[in-house]
């Protein structure tokens, strides 16, 4: 391979690396963190926040996009106050053991609270200089789960951090046995709430949603979240998936030629209207494309999602929508308002 040949490759591979780690912060992203900003603050009641919706939506993207709004809109105070950590994103660990791990789950906590997560130090204040925590010595090389549960209280309340945004949180569900022990795992987050002032974030599918009934008492203090998918019978969502695909267009001008938007409607059919989803779809075609380089329908064909792959992601979200739709909504006449 000449090195000309060689450069157009790399060249190639860096601008399809570029397409996969492109996040749009997308009209429904918009929607749902203006919601979150509304609810999440000092005192409130919601110590936990459900956001449910379908699979390859957007939701990590949400994720991402929250936790980094909050330190950007922070910045004057972690100026003055260096140390502090305004929202922490972690992921819900799927650790292939029989019941959900507290153990990796506090152990990634730590390690965004700048602790150290093999043997977690009792935090007793940030150094005001370093910015980084003051810790004694450590408990013992075989931490207790108690130990690492109140290293992550002491970490959350020294660090101020808001919110714990807890991605793919449908793990803690599918890793529970039991509605008694369900209960036991929200309870666990309602306390850690309480205790440190920092509100829980919930993102998953639409499974969260089946946590608001486990108790009275937990529903009180349960407030969900629907991030929807782009419907094409709605023109507003019809229009709002169409200008992602030209973010996406755009990234890729080059490959594209200005030829993808003309897919438009075809994406949105196939990926359901889930931008998760459209992104994966695109970075196949582009690899595809790759191959020969060249652009072709045939090569978008080629990445779309399987007849099979489709029809199930449809099942779940037509389950999902009917589940969590009306449930969220009251009928005029089952309240009624003075008017």
């Amino acid at each position: 391979m000449n090195t000309e040949s060689s450069n157009e490759k790399s060249q190639g591979t860096s601008q399809i690396e570029a397409l996969a780690a492109k996040r749009i912060r997308h009209t429904r992203v918009n929607e749902v963190m203006t919601e979150l900003d509304t609810l999440i603050y000092p005192g409130s009641q919601d110590s936990i926040l459900l956001v449910c919706g379908p699979s390859g939506a957007g939701k990590t993207t949400l994720a991402r996009h929250m936790v980094d709004a909050a330190i950007r809109r922070a910045h004057g105070e972690l100026e003055a106050k260096r140390g502090i950590i305004p929202a922490i994103y972690t992921e819900a660990p799927s650790s292939g053991e029989n019941d959900f791990s507290w153990r990796l789950f506090y152990q990634r906590i730590l390690a965004q609270l700048d602790d150290d997560a093999d043997s977690p130090k009792l935090v007793y204040g940030i150094d005001p200089e370093s910015g980084r925590m003051n810790r004694s010595r450590a408990i013992n090389r075989g931490t207790t789960l108690a130990a690492l549960r109140t290293a992550v209280e002491r970490g959350l309340r020294a660090r101020q951090v808001q919110f714990l945004v807890i991605d793919e949180a449908a793990h803690i569900i599918r890793q529970t046995h039991g509605r008694n022990r369900l209960e036991i795992q929200l309870d666990t987050l309602k306390s850690l709430a309480n205790l440190c002032g920092t509100q829980m974030v919930l993102i998953g599918s639409y499974d969260l949603y089946n946590l608001v009934s486990l108790s009275g008492q937990l529903a009180r203090r349960i407030h969900v979240v629907h991030f929807e998918r782009y419907r094409q019978d709605r023109p507003e969502d019809a229009q709002a998936f169409a200008r992602c695909v030209s973010g996406f267009e755009k990234t890729l001008p080059e490959l594209w030629g200005g030829k993808l938007t003309r897919h438009t409607k075809a994406l949105h059919e196939n990926t359901l209207g889930c931008i998760g989803t459209l992104s994966g779809v695109l970075v196949r075609a582009a690899r595809l494309a790759s191959m020969t380089n060249a652009w072709t329908t045939a090569s978008l064909q080629r990445a779309f999602l399987t007849r099979a792959q489709h029809n199930r992601i449809l099942e779940e979200i037509l389950d999902g929508e009917a589940g969590i739709g009306p449930n969220l909504m009251y009928s005029a006449d089952e309240f009624q308002l003075a008017s």
